[in-house]
């Protein structure tokens, strides 16, 4: 059996008048996520960590910001697209693990739903996906709440 791992990051800035989507949840804030799609940058760092390890390339490739098909998308239905690209390459998700950087909102019980939702679009159990929270500490694009950043793996195996 074959074991392989992928890292994604993205990163959005933050805007007014704009929700606040990580990991297909909406959160309370008065800023939200600025981008093409829903800019669910959870979603996407996950997207590209799957996408990364089964050799697949990148979500700009397959979900390109130039495209209006993916304008206002919901990046949960993105990343379930993307698992079927890992699937028909003949790999299965095992398990992911990511990291959320934002000064706030805090994340607090939101990521239980997050933990689910991007369970169930990946076809794994909620145990297998962990969301960790940090912060900037005042420094940075992050620390200065201009922007949030996330990074993640995914480990996938041979179907």
């Amino acid at each position: 059996m074959s074991v392989r791992s992928g890292i994604g990051y993205d990163s959005h800035r933050l805007v007014a008048r704009r929700r606040l989507i990580l990991g297909g949840v909406e959160l309370d804030s008065e800023l939200g996520l600025d981008g093409h799609s829903d800019a669910d940058a959870l979603c996407h760092a996950v997207t590209d960590a799957l996408l990364g390890a089964a050799g697949l390339g990148d979500i700009g490739e397959h979900f390109p910001d130039s495209d209006d098909r993916y304008r206002d998308a919901d990046s949960i239905e993105l990343l379930r697209d993307a698992v079927a690209m890992v699937r028909a390459a003949g790999y299965e998700p095992v398990n992911v693990d990511a990291t959320v950087v934002l000064e706030r909102p805090k994340l607090g019980a939101a990521r239980a739903a997050m933990r689910e939702r991007l369970a169930q679009a990946i076809g794994i159990e909620s145990g297998d996906v962990n969301v960790k929270a940090s912060t900037g500490e005042g420094i940075g694009f992050v620390g200065r709440r201009e922007g949030v950043a996330v990074v993640a793996i995914a480990t996938l195996r041979d179907a």
